[in-house]
């Protein structure tokens, strides 16, 4: 059984935040998130600390990128995180306008350029650690109302110790409310792929018996981390490994073949979405809702579900909210 994380390939306008475990953990997940757009020709624009600007040149070179070529070519921009905020910090406070300035006259100069432009960028973790959580989502606020203008993408990040106080859940919970996706590390799960590691959990398994309760087991396993870190409300975990486990049960009986579980988080809907794929579009005329029982009590508990034709296969999905309103 392969375990892994994967992400859906970043389009313009989205803002993905990973509350990651270590160095290693960020390395690996924004490395590769800096090295697909080096590797495209894309523009990188990097906002971080020293220790984190050599830990992702470490990654990028591990793929064979040339660093200097990129830099030449305009792919690869660095910048100091402490740096780059102090220019736009006037009396201990985020100028709107310097920010406009800086960074949206950087970002605005790289679109213009006619390549797709990535930012990454770990200000906001600076803010919050210093103990300016409303710096931190003032930031991410401002970040959000220039991605509305000029097309890009996002990727922040935090370190899991420092956010994983309760003191501030409220303040975290915005935060996540202000991003498209959010990457938390799910116990047990590691990703052997920096170029696809990202915002959606994914289990491959075998279609066999004790499939559906190694998919229960799994996904209590992230979500349960998810809960603790304050993304999801701890309440939506029963449903959701119910939900799974019907979905997984329904795969096993009907196709009886690999399958994989995906989960979700799409914060700023408050939604939690679960699916289940294989590669056969055999016992799709069976996925039925039947009132009182299996797919019906899916139904019932899911805000929305249904089934999407794969290339190689079908998708059945459900999404639940995943904290309260």
């Amino acid at each position: 059984m392969a375990v892994e994380t994967r992400t859906l390939p970043l389009r313009a306008g989205d803002h993905v935040v990973q509350f990651y475990r270590d160095d290693a953990d960020l390395a690996r997940v924004a490395g590769g998130y800096v090295a697909a757009a080096v590797r495209a020709g894309e523009v990188a624009i990097v906002i971080a600390t020293a220790g984190h600007r050599r830990a992702f040149e470490r990654e990028l070179e591990a793929a064979g990128l040339d660093l200097a070529a990129a830099r030449r070519r305009g792919s690869l921009i660095l910048l100091d995180a402490a740096g780059t905020l102090a220019v736009f910090t006037i009396d201990g406070g985020i100028d709107r306008a310097a920010f406009r300035t800086v960074i949206g006259g950087l970002v605005g100069e790289m679109v213009r350029s006619g390549r797709p432009v990535r930012a990454y960028g770990e200000m906001v973790a600076l803010l919050w650690e210093s103990g300016d959580v409303l710096g931190a989502i003032e930031l991410e606020t401002l970040w959000n109302e220039l991605g509305r203008e000029l097309p890009f993408s996002l990727f922040c990040a935090y370190p899991d110790s420092s956010t994983s106080d309760t003191l501030h859940s409220h303040e975290l919970q915005r935060i996540c409310e202000l991003h498209s996706s959010v990457v938390v590390p799910a116990a047990g799960v590691e990703d052997d792929d920096p170029a696809t590691a990202g915002s959606e959990v994914v289990f491959d398994l075998a279609g066999e018996p004790a499939a559906p309760g190694e998919a229960r087991r799994l996904v209590r396993d992230a979500l349960g981390r998810w809960s603790g870190a304050g993304v999801i409300d701890g309440g939506v975990i029963d449903d959701a490994v119910y939900v799974v486990s019907e979905l997984a049960t329904n795969a096993v009986r009907h196709v009886g073949a690999p399958f994989s579980v995906a989960v979700r988080l799409r914060p700023r809907d408050r939604l939690l979405r679960l699916s289940v794929r294989d590669a056969s579009r055999t016992g799709l005329d069976a996925v039925e809702a039947e009132p009182g029982r299996g797919l019906g009590l899916v139904a019932r508990l899911a805000r929305d579900w249904g089934v999407e034709v794969a290339t190689d296969g079908k998708i059945v999905w459900a999404e639940l909210v995943s904290a309260g309103r």
